[in-house]
């Protein structure tokens, strides 16, 4: 193998789960130069990464389908002799479909798979965790079946931290992309109370985080509680992330940052379940979640704008001094 893309387009969380696959393929193929393409904004993440040649970006706001053939154009002048596509959705079964590659392989769940080399199933609900299924596709190759995802910042990220590490922290992050994912709001400033005696509160996140964590941060009212949503880029969140003496975070990006960083982490899941394969892997994690079964959860792999029963109990039984 000379030449080898990856190909991971969907959310921040995702890309972070991929690095395991980017990490065996070139430690089996160790001259090999591996390419990446992810959706623009993500690329930050995989900055310093040293088994990265290069990183494609996928940026849709130019236009969905010029961008897509200005990437293939791209891809087949390379000559790529494997495209591993870890996304299942159309536009990237489409690229990897005309990325003329000498082999391609994805999930059956991508509607171009048909397309492929060599397809696999994704099964959800069983307790794989996604790492191991995304690793699955490059097993005949050799690749090891779970290893934790991999961050690296660089030397300026950790000093741009520095200031805020100079006594013990813990990092919240309350916010996701969907709803029915997070922790409600009550429950955020209840463990925020809980635990600035025992150290400062840092809430992360980015700028579009920054009035849902100012809410916690007023209710408490103590200067303790630092709003950092849109201060720190992602890099950064991590290093300070793997610094705390513990992190709090939903089934949500931050959780995978945490498990890249192998730092201390307690996961909130609300409407999605870890059997779906996106539990923390950090060597000190735990997973919080609603003690009763309940009939509705989980109610979707991404969770709801909101609860659709109208009670959120996934979210506001879940016993915060289960923590203890």
């Amino acid at each position: 193998m000379k030449r080898i893309l990856l190909i991971q387009t969907a959310f921040l969380g995702d890309v972070i789960l991929a690095t395991p696959v980017i990490a065996e393929l070139k430690r089996i193929f160790p001259t090999a130069e591996i390419s990446v393409l992810v959706k623009k904004g993500n690329e930050t993440l995989l900055e310093n990464n040293p088994h990265i040649q290069e990183i494609f970006t996928f940026e849709k706001s130019k236009g969905k389908f010029k961008e897509l053939f200005r990437l293939v154009r791209t891809f087949r002048r390379l000559k790529f002799d494997l495209v591993v596509n870890l996304h299942r959705f159309g536009s990237s079964g489409l690229m990897t479909a005309l990325s003329g590659a000498k082999t391609t392989i994805g999930f059956d769940k991508n509607p171009f798979s048909f397309t492929y080399s060599k397809r696999f199933p994704h099964t959800l609900g069983d307790g794989t965790h996604e790492v191991a299924r995304n690793l699955s596709l490059i097993q005949e190759y050799g690749a090891i079946g779970l290893r934790r995802p991999e961050l690296y910042p660089s030397q300026s990220a950790q000093n741009n931290v520095s200031a805020y590490t100079q006594e013990p922290f813990f990092c919240l992050a309350p916010a996701s992309v969907w709803y029915t994912k997070q922790l409600p709001l009550e429950k955020w400033m209840e463990l925020t109370k809980q635990k600035l005696d025992e150290g400062k509160i840092y809430l992360l996140g980015g700028k579009q985080d920054y009035n849902l964590c100012e809410q916690i941060r007023n209710n408490v009212q103590s200067d303790r509680v630092v709003n950092l949503c849109g201060t720190l880029n992602l890099l950064e969140s991590a290093v300070l992330m793997s610094k705390a003496q513990r992190n709090f975070v939903n089934d949500s990006g931050p959780l995978h940052i945490a498990s890249a960083m192998n730092a201390p982490v307690t996961a909130f899941f609300c409407s999605t379940i870890p059997e779906f394969g996106f539990g923390p892997l950090s060597e000190d994690s735990r997973v919080l979640q609603v003690e009763e079964k309940l009939s509705c959860r989980p109610c979707g792999l991404h969770g709801h704008s909101d609860c659709p029963k109208g009670n959120f109990k996934c979210g506001m039984d879940i016993n915060l001094s289960d923590e203890y």
